[in-house]
């Protein structure tokens, strides 16, 4: 019995036996009160209780001595304020105002660790405010992000501040930050708007230059293609090397296509000038040229994938015929556009049914017809709605001489347009005649 003596003579001093319990001595503002029974013995059962207030001490030893230990005191606070209320109801015998004493002062030592702390972190935070505040103005995007990125984590990483500044904190740091990703989207849409309007404005050049290549106008051809080519220069768009290389070979292909041609009409010419007999009449001239366009027209009449086929060759012997001048060679000329821009829309019609609306139905002839007509009714509202939009354009150009390249461009892709308008109204006519006719 002798090494429980101290225990037992500690738990006589703040308790005691009567009636079969065991009680604790008035302690920390609280009455006494039993705490439990006698089992065995009074003395065996104080020692019991005594052992309990002990492991209860060496529980609050060891909560002190992690938190002398860390660096972190304040995530101690919570367990020292447990500890201490479970003084209140905890059943042993011991010095539980000593052991209050110790917690008392160690949640005080723990409060002004915390103050101090949550000041630093309040002089931490606001720095990482002003220089989230300062990228406002930063236009480099690259190490600007990475410089958000790590404010956000060191922000994150920050403990806490005074729960009365904690949302004007958090909310002028995250005002900051989100502006800066909003002026990086606006400046990422503009530089997107900024490359699509350089790639479309390449494609319009492009366009243009593979509608004119094939042209037997030699001479307003050459001059249109050089302008063409001056609006590239001046467009100076930066694009992805590979999609400017292939922009640009798909340009520079339609220019050598045509000057390939010029180079060849030339060289017939000379040849021609240079062979014996004399040259062929302006009537002469006049009369091939009647018959081509004859020729033309009488193409409505065999299958459009054949009949196109047909229109190029007799546009390429247009071209060998030669010029004549006069109100006549100009009426021939527009007999015999009109007849090869027929055949060009009925085969981009015939294409459009076959690959777009899967076919024209297995009908009558005169429903056939109807249908026909339409359908080219569909696709005449998308070229006046484009024309619309040039005449648009056109209207709203700067009359400056910068613009003249442009404003050609523009007033030769109306006139298209128109000629392309023309041809479906006529051909939709034709259809409908031919529907009355078959009904």
């Amino acid at each position: 019995m002798e090494p429980t003596d101290p225990l037992l003579a500690e738990a006589k001093r703040y308790g005691y036996v009567e009636a079969g319990g065991v009680w604790l001595r008035p302690v920390l503002g609280q009455p006494a009160r039993q705490i439990g029974l006698v089992k065995e013995s009074d003395d065996a059962a104080l020692l019991y209780f005594a052992q309990r207030f002990e492991a209860l001490r060496a529980k609050v030893d060891a909560l002190l001595a992690k938190m002398e230990a860390s660096d972190n005191k304040g995530s101690f606070l919570m367990k020292a304020l447990h500890l201490k209320e479970q003084l209140l109801t905890y059943d042993g015998l011991g010095d539980f105002a000593a052991l209050q004493r110790r917690l008392t002062e160690a949640e005080e030592s723990i409060s002004v660790t915390v103050a101090r702390n949550r000041e630093k972190n309040l002089a931490t935070k606001i720095g990482f405010i002003h220089e989230a505040e300062a990228l406002r103005d930063s236009v480099e995007w690259i190490s600007a992000s990475e410089k958000v990125k790590d404010l956000r984590q060191g922000w994150l990483k920050t403990g806490p501040v005074d729960k009365a500044m904690t949302d004007e904190l958090e909310t002028r740091f995250q005002t900051a930050i989100q502006e800066f990703f909003d002026r990086r989207k606006a400046f990422q849409s503009d530089k997107k708007a900024m490359t699509n309007r350089v790639q479309n404005r390449y494609r319009e050049l492009i366009q243009q230059a593979e509608n004119l290549k094939n042209s037997d106008q030699f001479e307003t051809t050459s001059r249109q293609l050089k302008q063409l080519q001056q609006a590239w220069r001046e467009v100076n768009g930066t694009l992805p090397k590979k999609q400017a290389s292939e922009l640009w070979t798909r340009f520079r292909a339609a220019n050598n296509h045509f000057f390939e041609r010029l180079k060849v009409h030339i060289a017939a010419q000379q040849a021609s000038a240079g062979s014996p007999g004399a040259p062929a009449s302006p009537e002469e001239l006049l009369a091939r040229k009647r018959a081509l366009a004859e020729r033309a027209e009488a193409l409505m009449n065999i299958p459009p994938q054949e009949a196109i086929h047909q229109a190029k060759a007799l546009q390429a012997e247009w071209k060998q015929v030669g010029t004549v001048r006069g109100e006549e060679s100009d009426r021939i000329w527009q007999r015999f556009m009109v007849a090869c821009d027929k055949i060009f829309e009925l085969s981009a019609l015939e294409y459009h049914l076959r690959k777009r609306v899967g076919g024209e139905p297995a009908t009558s002839p005169a429903e056939r017809a109807r249908f026909r007509a339409s359908t080219l009714r569909e696709l005449l509202k998308d070229d006046q709605q484009e024309l619309e939009v040039l005449r648009d354009n056109l209207d709203k150009l700067s009359p400056s001489a910068a613009n003249d390249a442009f404003r050609q461009m523009l007033q030769t892709k109306i006139r298209s347009f128109e000629r392309k308008i023309r041809t479906k109204n006529d051909l939709i006519a034709l259809f409908s005649q031919q529907a009355q006719t078959a009904s």
